[in-house]
């Protein structure tokens, strides 16, 4: 006969679950981006799986297959690609010592400054490369570990996608909430996602291309490096394409551009800035908006965790904790409303 009682045998249990789960949260730490990157791509592919099976009535793992390999042509390889030509174009210009000279020499004439402040704004440009080059993921230096994360993200994916009904009731059936909030979740995530990812990612691909148009057109140097970069850092609302064409056009003017230097200026503040306002306008009536607040904290978490990725993730991440925070607040109030009933007397107990 056992010397534990049925309620401590199961407390007993539930703290070797946790126990375990913890531990195996830790173990997992190393690939919790490719986990959410699979979740993220999963919301994004489910709709055209379901459309594609269901109704045009594919085969499921033909259908899963070919989502895969479409998402790898058009995500994943411009992705690293364009990373690569990134971190190689820093690579130059970091080891071009007359580039600086030239740029503080530029500098100096726009803003007058003296030696101290001359060596603080070369050491800061020189860590800013640094810093920026280590946030994008290069095939070269991180080949492994970037080939394993994207074959546990696919494999998931794919069994996601071929037996999504049972991964989706496994999703309710274990929710630490009720079945309609957990269907709540569900949507809000969705449409977080789609804002997020589908949304801002529209924005800042339309931004970016703009800026490097525009610098083409007008004669500026590198205009598709400096597009890729503007589309990066559009993912910020505060800092956003001004970061990039202010400082390109002042330098235009600078060195006697006067013309190209102004029209960027014009182009800038009023065509590209403002179409960040008309496209989130039209997203926000379909899917959604994530606030520029929440934005702009999820970057400073999801940076240090995921890199340039932390972009997307960060503001994913915080986005669904304060949904989490939301339901629970709704259930929390829900349950006091019931226990308020209950302990109301009945009218024939009076």
């Amino acid at each position: 006969m056992s010397i534990f009682s049925y309620k401590q045998r199961n407390n007993i249990t539930l703290v070797i679950i946790v126990a375990l789960g913890c531990l195996i949260a830790f173990s997992l730490q190393g690939i919790f981006g490719s986990i959410l990157s699979t979740l993220v791509l999963y919301t994004i592919l489910r709709p055209g799986y379901l459309y594609l099976v269901e109704v045009k009535r594919w085969n499921a793992r033909l259908t899963a297959v070919l989502l895969l390999l479409t998402s790898i042509v058009v995500i994943v390889l411009p992705f690293y690609g364009l990373s690569s030509m990134v971190i190689t174009k820093i690579a130059e210009l970091q080891s071009d010592h007359i580039y600086y000279k030239n740029l503080l020499f530029k500098i100096k004439h726009l803003v007058p400054v003296g030696a101290e402040v001359q060596n603080l704004i070369e050491e800061g440009i020189k860590k800013m490369g640094t810093w920026a080059a280590e946030l994008f993921p290069s095939l070269i230096s991180g080949a492994f570990n970037i080939v394993l994360g994207l074959l546990l993200m696919y494999f998931l994916l794919y069994f996601m996608l071929v037996e999504h009904e049972t991964f989706e009731n496994a999703l309710v059936k274990y929710a630490p909430f009720r079945e309609q909030n957990a269907l709540r979740f569900a949507e809000e995530m969705r449409n977080t996602t789609y804002a997020n990812v589908v949304g801002q990612g529209f924005i800042s691909l339309v931004q970016g291309s703009l800026v490097s148009l525009c610098f083409y057109a007008l004669g500026y140097t590198d205009p598709l490096f400096w597009g890729v970069i503007t589309t990066f850092v559009s993912f910020v609302p505060v800092l956003g394409p001004p970061v990039i064409f202010v400082p390109a056009a002042l330098l235009q003017i600078a060195n006697g551009n006067a013309v190209g230097g102004y029209v960027m200026l014009a182009i800038g503040f009023v065509v590209i800035i403002n179409i960040d306002n008309v496209l989130r306008f039209i997203i926000a009536k379909k899917v959604g908006n994530i606030h520029p607040i929440i934005t702009v904290i999820g970057v400073v978490i999801g940076i240090p965790l995921f890199g340039i990725l932390g972009l997307v993730f960060g503001p994913l991440l915080l986005s669904y904790f304060i949904l989490l925070i939301r339901i629970y607040e709704t259930s929390a109030l829900a349950s006091e409303r019931l226990e308020r009933i209950k302990t109301i007397p009945a009218e024939d107990e009076l």
